[in-house]
């Protein structure tokens, strides 16, 4: 939209005649088409400008092209889009403000947990983004202990002081993994409720959480040791 703008303001320096500016975005020319008193105040100075010129002979057409694919001077067009924005001192909404800051600050977060590959819940859930919250709070609950990895079964021996516990059926440390994945002592079960025994935290804790995920907990009698 502030490129669009900048055309008409060099237009206007020029000899009054017919002139076309292209445009790749077909939003702008929707939004210039389809304004109402809600729109970006862009919109308005653009209308207004180009109303200017109107009444002053100019002939201003507006014309829709897929990006600047197969046209000489792609990169100084792009150039010259981009750097519109340093002509005009233009108000911008706080609405706006609120939204770019929130995309870099979402940017800024995505970059810092993309790094954290070590860590339990990043194998389960690489990217940040809301998941939905389960009805039931205590289901709820235990989904998210499950991802993040601590249980009071896998880490109430840090609190105590005691030696990391071991799983009594194959004596594999006792960690979340080995009891949804790993321990080969619940082989029947995972066939039984997951319908295979190859599976992975993803499928199981992701996220939308297996529908039999719980049942399976209950039925080993890990679920009251979460």
């Amino acid at each position: 939209m502030t490129a669009a703008l900048h055309a008409l303001v060099q237009i206007s320096n020029r000899p009054c005649g017919c002139y076309i500016i292209y445009i790749d975005s077909l939003s702008v020319l929707q939004s210039l088409q389809s304004f109402h008193y809600h729109s970006h105040p862009l919109v308005f100075e653009v209308l207004d400008f180009y109303s200017r010129l109107y009444s002053r002979g100019f002939t201003v057409l507006f014309c829709w092209v897929p990006a600047h694919v197969g046209i000489s001077g792609n990169e100084q067009a792009d150039k010259a889009a981009k750097s519109a924005t340093h002509f005009f001192n233009t108000s911008i909404p706080a609405c706006d403000l609120k939204k770019h800051a929130k995309t870099n600050l979402h940017l800024k977060w995505q970059r810092q947990w993309s790094l954290e590959t070590e860590n339990k819940l990043y194998f389960i859930k690489p990217l940040i983004e809301n998941w939905p919250i389960l009805k039931n709070r205590r289901s709820d609950t235990t989904i998210t202990r499950l991802r993040i990895g601590h249980t009071r079964a896998t880490h109430r021996y840090l609190l105590l002081g005691e030696q990391m516990p071991m799983c009594p059926h194959c004596n594999g440390r006792m960690m979340v993994l080995h009891i949804l994945i790993e321990c080969q002592y619940f082989y029947a079960q995972r066939l039984r409720f997951f319908r295979t025994t190859v599976v992975t935290l993803p499928v199981l804790l992701g996220r939308n959480p297996h529908v039999q995920l719980l049942p399976f907990l209950k039925s080993i009698g890990f679920y009251s040791l979460i």
